[in-house]
């Protein structure tokens, strides 16, 4: 997915790629990830349900720069909890993230429309966040659906959010979420998808 004639915050246009993330790109991730998130990003509540885990099959991604470099990130978890006599199932979206360099020219919600298409297109039921309100309604996430959900260690209740790419893929949903994709292979990174 190619976008064009975004708007920088210097006010002139910038094109870049959105793409399929690949172990080519970890670490420059990585480095992006830490420039953007701080030191404390490895201890939020969601990288909890991360560790140890591969992103869901198809839903990693990487804004490129057209010089080649990695400028934005975000990829999806799989999660489970309790729903009714059974186990329902959502993804876990994040970090979301773009270089300080680019920020505000519109690759972080070009991201987030891309990886929530996806996810819809792979037949997934509903997307789950911890972060900021009023960015992510636009998206159509609200708190409305996480009410009898938790995260597993402290977050701030009113930053869990969901959309349900299903209408009601989270009826009856409840207890504190679960980590349920694919593991990593002993002694490995976090992979690309």
């Amino acid at each position: 997915m190619e976008i064009t004639a975004v708007k920088t915050p210097a006010g002139n246009a910038a094109s870049f790629i959105i793409a399929a993330e690949t172990p080519a790109d970890v670490a420059q991730r990585e480095t992006l990830l830490d420039r953007a998130m701080g030191p404390g990003r490895k201890r939020k509540s969601s990288e909890k349900l991360r560790r140890g885990r591969k992103p869901s099959e198809g839903l990693a991604f990487i804004a490129r720069s057209t010089s080649g470099g990695v400028i934005g990130t975000v990829r999806l978890w799989d999660v489970s909890f309790a729903q009714g006599e059974k186990e329902g199932s959502a993804l876990l979206l994040g970090p979301l993230a773009v270089d300080p360099a680019h920020a505000g020219g519109g690759i972080g919600a070009a991201l987030m429309r891309h990886a929530i298409e996806e996810a819809a297109r792979l037949g997934h039921r509903a997307i789950l966040l911890v972060g900021d309100a009023p960015y992510y309604a636009r998206f159509g996430f609200s708190a409305d659906k996480t009410t009898g959900l938790a995260m597993p260690g402290p977050y701030e209740r009113a930053r869990f959010l969901a959309l349900e790419l299903e209408l009601d893929a989270l009826d009856g949903a409840r207890g504190t979420l679960k980590a349920n994709g694919r593991r990593v292979k002993s002694g490995g990174m976090q992979l690309a998808a």
